[in-house]
Formats: C-alpha cells, sequence, structure tokens
C-alpha cells in the first residue's frame, strides 16, 4: 500500500468491461492532480505563492533554531520549501532556495557584524549560496517514487558541503541543531548530525505526501493513506526516543569538576582581547575564589578545573609572570587545570590550545584547536583582503590548526575536548571520544557576542554533542554561557552572561562508544549518496523522457 501510492500519484483507468466498473469507488486510487507534478501552478499568482513559501521555510528554520528554540517548525521548514519548490522547474527553484536561505542566514548570522557589515553579509551570503543547488534538486527528484526519502537526503547532502567547504566550512543552522532536547535528537546517537537532519527533513516531506494524499485520494484512501503517512512520522519520532539506548555507553566512575567564567572587559566590543592581562587575572582570581569555597565547603574538591579558551592570551611558556599566576592559582585549589591560552611560534602564528596544568608539575599535555575562524582566529589570504579590508589588521597573528584529536588525561579521567568552533563538526569531538574521552569539555570564548543569541546557538550545538556520544558535557566561557549538559541533552546548570561565575559538577564519566562514535561520517556519506543518485536518476529520466 506505502509502496503503490509514494510516487507522482499517476491515476489508473478503470476498465469499463468489468462488472465493477460502474460500482462506487471504494478501491485506494489518487487522482492525477498534485502539486509536485512538472508545470503545476498555483494559479494566477503562482510566483507570489511560491515566494511565501520558500520565505516561510527559511523563518521556520530561523525560529526553530535558538534563541528562539520553536523546534517544532523544523519539519515544517522542510515542507514548506518543498510546496515552494515542487513543480516548478530547476531555475525558478534556483532563486526559490535564494530567497529561503536568505530568510535563514541574514538573521541569524547577525552576530557576525561584530566584525563588521560587510563581513556579516558576506557571510550569511556564503551560506545562502549552498539553497541553490538544493532547491534545484528538491524540485528534479519530486517527480520520483519515493520522493520523500530522497527529499530529506538532498538537506544532509547540502548540509554536509556547507560544513566543508569553503575555507574548511561554516556548519552553523543546521536542521539538527534545532533539535537539542526533543525525540529527533535520540538519532545523534546512531548517525551524528546528519542522521538528526535526515529524520527532521524526512518528517516534512512525509507531512506534504500525507495533505497531498489526503486531497487527492477517493474513497477508503482519504483515510487510509493519511493514516499511513501520520503513522510513518510518529514511527519517525518514537524511533529518535529508541535510538539513544541502542548501544549506550556504561557509566563509570564520578569525577568532581570545576568550572571558572572569569568574565572580560568591554563585553560585546573587539577589542576585548587587547585587555590581555586583565582577562588572565580575572580567571585566576576566579580560581582563588573557587578555593575560598571549597575551603569554606561551599564547594566540593574538585578533581580538576576547566577554564575557558583564551583565559590567557598570554603566553606562559614566553611570559613569566603569565606563568607565576597560573602556577599559583593550580597551587591554591589544589587539582590540576585545564587552562585555554594562546601559544605563539618563533614565526609569529600561534597555536590557541587547552593545556593541563599540574598543581605540582606544571603544563603537560595539551590539544590544539582544529577548526578556526575565518578572519576571527586567522585571515585567509591575508595579502589580498586587508588590501580592502583594513581592519583585518586586527587580527594580528594568525592561528594555526591543530590536527590531533583531544583526549586529554587530567584529575584521574580523560576529557574529550573541543575547543569552542570546533563544536559544530562532526569530526573533533567524535574523535576525541573514540581517543578514550569519557566527559565532552568545551572551553570557549564568546565575549564578542553575549545577548545576540550565538551563545545560545552555540550550547544547543554541544547539547546534540552529549546525546550524540552519550556523555556528559561541560562548556566553559570566558563570559558565558558557561553549562552543564546530561547525556539526554538536557541542561543542568547554566550560567548567566557577562558575570563571573564558577560552579563545581559531580559529572559520571562514561566508557564506551555510542553507535554515531564507531561509525563516524558514513551515514552522513550514504544519506548524501542517495540524495545525488536520486537527482541523477531524474535527470536521466527526464531527458529519455523528451527523447
Amino acid at each position: 500500500m506505502v509502496a503503490e501510492h509514494m510516487g507522482s500519484g499517476t491515476a489508473r483507468t478503470p476498465d469499463r468491461s468489468s462488472p465493477d466498473a460502474t460500482a462506487p469507488e471504494t478501491r485506494a486510487e489518487a487522482t492525477t492532480w498534485s502539486p509536485l507534478s512538472p508545470g503545476h501552478r498555483w494559479g494566477r499568482l503562482d510566483p507570489l505563492w511560491r515566494a511565501l513559501a520558500a520565505v516561510g521555510s527559511g523563518l521556520a528554520q530561523l525560529l526553530a533554531l535558538a534563541p528562539y528554540g520553536l523546534w517544532w517548525l523544523g519539519p515544517l521548514s522542510a515542507a514548506l520549501l518543498l510546496l515552494a519548490v515542487g513543480g516548478t522547474r530547476p531555475r525558478r527553484a534556483a532563486w526559490l532556495g535564494l530567497l529561503a536561505g536568505a530568510t535563514l542566514m541574514v538573521p541569524l548570522v547577525r552576530w557576525q557584524d561584530i566584525f563588521g557589515v560587510d563581513v556579516w553579509l558576506a557571510i550569511a551570503g556564503a551560506e545562502t549560496v549552498y539553497f541553490l543547488p538544493m532547491a534545484m534538486g528538491l524540485a528534479v527528484v519530486t517527480r520520483l517514487p519515493y520522493w520523500p526519502l530522497w527529499t530529506a537526503a538532498l538537506w544532509v547532502a547540502q548540509e554536509a558541503v556547507r560544513a566543508r567547504w569553503p575555507l574548511g566550512g561554516f556548519p552553523w543552522g543546521k536542521l539538527a541543531f534545532a533539535q537539542p532536547d526533543t525525540p529527533f535528537v535520540g538519532y545523534a546517537a546512531l548517525g551524528s548530525s546528519p542522521l538528526v537532519t535526515f529524520a527532521v527533513a524526512l518528517t516534512g516531506a512525509m507531512l506534504v505526501w500525507t495533505v497531498l494524499r489526503a486531497v487527492a485520494a477517493r474513497g477508503r484512501a482519504r483515510i487510509v493513506l493519511p493514516a499511513v503517512g501520520l503513522a510513518t512520522g510518529a514511527a519517525i519520532v518514537l524511533g529518535g526516543l529508541v535510538a539513544p539506548a541502542i548501544g549506550r555507553p556504561a557509566p563509570a566512575d564520578t569525577v568532581t569538576v570545576g568550572m571558572v567564567q572569569g568574565n572580560v572587559p568591554n563585553v560585546g566590543e573587539m577589542s576585548i582581547l587587547g585587555e590581555r592581562m586583565q582577562v588572565l587575572r580575572n580567571h585566576a582570581d576566579g580560581v582563588h575564589e573557587l578555593a575560598d569555597a571549597v575551603r569554606a565547603g561551599e564547594h566540593p574538591q574538585p578533581d580538576l578545573v576547566v577554564l575557558p579558551e583564551n583565559a590567557s592570551d598570554i603566553d606562559p611558556f614566553r611570559d613569566p609572570e603569565a606563568e607565576e599566576i597560573i602556577d599559583a592559582a593550580a597551587s591554591d585549589i589544589g587539582a590540576p587545570l585545564l587552562w585555554g591560552m594562546s601559544r605563539f611560534n618563533d614565526d609569529g602564528t600561534r597555536y590557541v590550545q587547552s593545556v593541563v596544568w599540574d598543581e605540582e608539575t606544571g603544563p603537560g599535555e595539551h590539544y590544539d584547536k582544529r577548526y578556526l575562524v575565518p578572519f576571527g582566529e586567522y585571515v585567509p589570504y591575508r595579502d589580498f583582503f586587508t588590501r580592502f579590508v583594513a581592519r583585518l589588521d586586527q587580527v594580528s597573528s594568525d592561528a594555526v590548526p591543530g590536527t590531533e584529536p583531544g583526549a586529554l588525561d587530567i584529575g584521574g579521567t580523560t576529557l574529550a575536548v573541543g575547543i569552542c568552533f570546533d563544536v559544530a563538526f562532526d569530526p573533533p569531538v567524535r574523535e576525541s571520544v573514540a581517543a578514550g574521552g569519557r566527559i565532552i569539555v568545551i572551553p570557549t570564548n564568546n565575549a564578542n557576542y553575549n545577548f545576540t543569541g550565538q551563545s545560545d546557538q552555540q550550547l544547543d550545538i554541544t547539547r546534540l554533542r552529549a546525546v550524540e556520544h552519550g556523555r556528559n558535557a561541560v562548556v566553559v566561557s570566558t563570559s558565558g554561557i558557561s553549562a552543564v549538559v546530561a547525556p539526554d541533552g538536557t541542561v543542568d546548570y547554566r550560567s548567566p552572561e557577562a558575570e563571573p561565575d564558577v560552579h563545581v559538577a559531580e559529572l559520571t564519566a562514561m566508557d564506551g562508544p555510542t553507535v554515531a562514535t564507531r561509525v563516524g561520517a558514513l551515514p552522513e556519506a550514504l544519506i548524501s549518496a542517495l540524495g545525488l543518485g536520486a537527482v541523477i536518476a531524474a535527470a536521466v529520466i527526464a531527458r529519455r523522457a523528451r527523447s
């Protein structure tokens, strides 16, 4: 029954010689009408209705994401884009995709205007471009049987390319990132963020399929087919609830983790990195405050203390005063620190690091940030771009990306470390967990973006990572949001923004990988290949039909 009616819905001609030909229609048949059929028009105002649907798609996806959090609009976003481009030519679908992408991306990355309106609009424009080929592909694959599957796969393919190119990619705004505490997020434990996106987009496509069948069907089919569609959508949602239990990691020992948010001067301004000594002292003072609270019995003694990215932009390996300040903080708390800092090279480049600083032996293992922010932490093609944007000279030294997973032994456990922008990409946290990380730790510096929604967006991504790998996650920020996230994605603690804060959390370390940790990028590759293969198949079929 499902296979018969998942196609484009061409009606069968009744056999008039049959004795049942004049009987009342009771079979599950669909009419030839479908707004996804090639050449379909929504009346004289067809371009307007399609444009409104495209804008609605982008707006729905925007509102599904933080800081709005209307997650149920995620499937609706996929459904609206499908209705916008279905039945139209690929050329028209392209500008409809452009409209949907711009509606999403321009306000979503509004926080990038800290670097200038031109930088903000350039990034938003670059991200919008990816919606053009996806929309063209959607317009093509809706002509195939089982089109809800292929349309969902194309969403995954679009996000896969956007997360890799250019300049290492920018995956912000994935459909998956709007689902940090919903049934859909459970799929992250099986196939990371791509499988979550696939489930969300498939639900939206099935919503369209259900409505179209309800309108077009006759007789009993008007009841049966929508019921099949609704049951399929319900099965997708229920599958997400069950998924985290498959291959769930085993709890091990309990680890007491201290967190220090030291705050920075001039929150929300690009100049904050210039107050380097003040930032260093703020975070050292936070460690001393935590030590005082432990001695007063207000907090348990931590096994380790985590400090944020850029807790010191003064290299303590080159500056004796900075080294002394960090040494004194470690000695006072009596526990090893994971301290975020800049490590400068002789050629003027630097690494963005988190360094294990033992209270007795000093610095030890470290992790180098792997995904760096273009034009923020380094300037690609510096000689070219600085000719046109003089303020890029404020990025005085280019950071160099790391290459190794962030599995760091500290305080009797192993942390899976990913620094700030790393968390938006699937590989860094996954590889750190696979290397033995038992608690996820995300040191970050969002001081440029306080009260813009960016910190909330990043926190939601971390929540997905916690579910993906079945581990507790700790976010520690210079100025907020610092947080503790449970393995099911719920937030157990959240700091205020732009204020100093200390916190201690007792967390269960987890042993063993989830299915998603094991299979890595395989689900993304397979789903993307399905989507692209469907586009090729539809193009070949269309060419044969014309000839």
